[in-house]
């Protein structure tokens, strides 16, 4: 019925043309089909003052037919009027016309990423069931209308990104229905509004990289539904309210980067729900609360750059969920908490004089000897005796005993002086010294593998390549810094004694193989080499079945860290991100299509970065070596917030799942957000889908590719697309990795023109005896 009556119009239209324009009355008859003449004429004002250079607005013609029955772009219409304008990303220019405010249904206006210049029209005030105006990334400048607070049913502002100027208007306390406010990378200056306090319905709210100075009104307190506070990168000054305090909603607290003063006693004691707590660059002063140890679900906490004073609290060590710290540049003293000196590295600590323990470099003195509260009298010499000093036998025994411990001492120095020097002549003539210690030991050297057997102790290093040679004393006396643990073991960055370093991975002993299957499968994950997999560069098997497999050391740590700890000042562009993705997908296809492995358990912090920032994906193959009832519990399943949904029932990966696994790599290169950063019930993949659908793509993406925008949106929201086709629910849906890498490549040409090859030829296999 429905479509022969559209049929039936359409064929009228053809003939009646004339009487169906310019019948006011129409608009009720031919419901969803004739625009009214009233918002006809204002919809044409506005189109005459845009600049449509890629041509999306043809099917503007003159005529009021098709406006609301989907045959003017971006139109959507209800009884004949034009309740929503939506062309975001469409290269559109020119101004936005005051005509606009003649809509008067108008219910949502999307022209974000554009490069529309000119005001923000007053006329937008004078739409009584305005709820979302989205004008972010765009050129407009002057004023913020503070006609915008005549808008009642106002519920998303969004202008960030623009040239704005002034003050924020205090009448836009009247939206009382405001969930979203966003008004940030702006040049807006004065006060934040007291009235803003009215409207209790914000959740989200942004007024970052402004101008803005003043102190916090203690008014934002009573935003009891508030979840996120950005005021960063502004001038603003003074203590933090106390009512602050009272926003029990709050998950993310941005205030880095201003001059706020003051302690922080009390004010943090009730944000059980905080995960992100930003006070960088202030000036805070006192102690650090000992209750944001109780603050559990805290992910990201960076305190550095004030003056804070005092220990680091002992309860910030049951934060178990933290993945960036930093107390850097204080007047923090005493010891670091061990746990956290082991979680975090000195990047963290640094610029505090009297803080230690974070670094081999930063030891913390020794505690003096403990002494009884009441000291013991020294017991009386013999009558007539006074203070006789010590007879000359008691001085020549002492003198002979600290005489015996320097020869000793002296003794010592050159036996190490000499197995040094035997073991770099041995070095020198390119044959690997052995261990200290062993009583019948050979070196076998084959095929390009070099293996070392201790003959009593029972230990054995074996190298396949590697840029030098070190040996198993070498290796178990190096300085030692354990860097993360895995459910497959222990990983630590160890400074061999010439200065080399390599990444040590410490096998959990119980769930591994036994000697000769793990050597077996550990060859051959020896021979794997491609630019973007982690090379296993060697191992060992100690006397007492310890496992330790050699690799490179990647001087930028993991994707993790890299992408989710680092400071402001560390800008991360989209070239390198994309280089990045194409560099995971590049290592993942060589796994699946000439390897035949799966991964399993590919996340951000299985992805590590060298000095160029080059991506090498770690940790696979490791399944192997594990025993077939252990596989499970070491996670080969995929880990939460990267494990593709069948997994749950499944718990079997396949290629596909890794895809979706790298799909979650790449929103969060594109969001800057990790996977544990969802709102409640959604993981990544779905807060993205969410955010899409409902036009809000300027959030998906991380700030810092919003900056600028011009050359480069075609290319984030086809990867965007790309990444949500590799997370679809459906493992059929989803594209092989070649297909990912192709698409990639297309996205950003230059990236196809760097080569895939091989780091160099297979290793071949050799058995190793003794």
């Amino acid at each position: 019925m429905g479509e022969s009556y559209f049929c039936f119009l359409v064929g009228v239209s053809l003939l009646l043309p004339i009487v169906l324009s310019t019948s006011a009355s129409a608009s009720h008859r031919w419901d969803g089909v004739i625009v009214t003449q009233a918002d006809y004429e204002a919809l044409w004002a506005v189109r005459s003052e845009l600049v449509d250079p890629l041509g999306v607005l043809r099917s503007w013609n003159g005529s009021s037919l098709g406006a609301c029955s989907g045959g003017w772009y971006g139109i959507k219409c209800a009884q004949g009027q034009v309740i929503a304008i939506q062309l975001p990303w469409k290269g559109l220019g020119g101004r936005i016309s005051e005509k606009i405010g003649q809509l008067g249904a108008l219910r949502r206006l999307s022209l974000h990423d554009n490069s529309l210049a000119g005001a923000v029209p007053q006329s937008l005030g004078f739409l009584p069931y305005l709820r979302g105006l989205h004008l972010f990334n765009n050129r407009l400048s002057g004023s913020i209308p503070a006609s915008l607070g005549n808008c009642l049913l106002l519920q998303s502002l969004d202008l960030s990104n623009n040239f704005l100027i002034g003050a924020i208007p205090a009448s836009l306390a009247k939206s009382t229905k405001l969930i979203r406010l966003n008004l940030s990378y702006n040049s807006l200056s004065g006060p934040i509004p007291a009235g803003l306090g009215q409207s209790s319905s914000i959740a989200f709210l942004a007024l970052d990289r402004n101008n803005l100075s003043g102190p916090i009104p203690p008014s934002l307190g009573k935003l009891s539904l508030l979840e996120k506070l950005s005021l960063s990168h502004n001038s603003i000054d003074g203590t933090i309210p106390e009512e602050v305090g009272g926003l029990l909603r709050l998950k993310e607290l941005d205030l880095s980067f201003n001059s706020i003063t003051g302690s922080l006693t009390g004010v943090l004691d009730q944000l059980k729900n905080l995960s992100t707590l930003n006070l960088r660059n202030n000036r805070f002063q006192g102690d650090i609360p000992p209750a944001i140890g109780n603050i559990s679900s805290i992910s990201r906490l960076d305190l550095s750059e004030n003056n804070f004073t005092g220990e680091i609290p002992l309860s910030l060590e049951n934060l178990a969920n933290l993945t960036s710290f930093n107390v850097s540049y204080n007047n923090l003293s005493g010891a670091v908490p061990s746990r956290l000196s082991e979680r975090f590295d000195s990047s963290s600590f640094v610029g505090n004089i009297q803080l230690c323990g974070y670094s081999s470099s930063t030891p913390c003195p020794s505690p003096p000897p403990q002494s009884s509260s009441t000291p013991s009298p020294s017991p009386e010499p013999p009558a007539g005796s006074g203070n006789r000093k010590l007879k000359t036998r008691d001085i020549i025994i002492i003198a002979a005993g600290i005489l015996l411990a320097l020869l000793l001492a002296l003794c010592c120095i050159i036996l190490c002086c000499l197995v040094r020097k035997k073991a770099a002549a041995k070095r020198k003539s390119g044959k690997p010294p052995t261990p200290m210690g062993t009583s019948s030991e050979k070196v076998v050297s084959s095929g390009g593998v070099e293996v070392e057997s201790g003959g009593d102790t029972g230990g054995k290093l074996v190298h396949f390549d590697g840029p030098f040679v070190f040996t198993a004393d070498d290796l178990l006396c190096a300085t030692a810094e354990i860097m993360g643990k895995s459910s497959y073991g222990t990983a630590y960055k160890a400074t061999l004694e010439d200065g080399h370093q390599v990444a040590v991975k410490r096998l959990r002993e119980k769930t591994t193989k036994g000697a000769k299957e793990f050597e077996r499968e550990v060859a051959s994950l020896g021979k794997i080499r491609h630019p973007n997999l982690l090379p296993l560069r060697a191992y060992y098997l100690g006397p007492k079945g310890e496992k330790l497999l050699v690799f490179d050391y990647m001087p930028k740590g993991s994707l993790t860290s890299f992408l989710h700890a680092r400071g402001p000042e560390t800008s991360i562009d989209c070239q390198m991100r994309m280089r990045i993705a194409v560099g995971v997908a590049r290592g993942l296809n060589h796994l699946h299509t000439v390897e035949n492995i799966i991964h399993g358990n590919l996340t951000s912090s299985n992805v590590l970065l060298d000095e160029e920032a080059e991506a090498h994906i770690a940790d696979y193959g490791l399944a192997r070596l594990m025993t077939s009832g252990s596989t499970t519990l070491v996670g080969t399943a995929g880990t939460v917030g990267y494990a593709a949904p069948e997994l749950s029932k499944t718990k079997k990966p396949t290629n596909k799942t890794d895809v979706y696994s790298l799909g979650v790599i790449i929103l969060e290169l594109l969001t800057g957000k990790s996977p544990s950063e969802g709102t409640e019930g959604e993981d990544l993949p779905q807060w993205v889908a969410s955010i899409v659908k409902e036009e809000w793509t300027n959030e998906v993406f991380d700030l810092e590719l919003m900056k600028d925008t011009t050359n480069i949106w075609d290319g984030l929201l086809n990867t965007l697309k790309l990444a949500l086709h590799c997370v679809d629910p459906s493992p059929a849906a989803r594209p092989e990795v070649q297909q990912i890498i192709q698409e990639l490549e297309e996205i950003m040409p230059e990236l196809a023109e760097k080569p895939a090859g091989e780091e160099g030829a297979e290793i071949p296999a050799t058995t190793s005896e003794g």
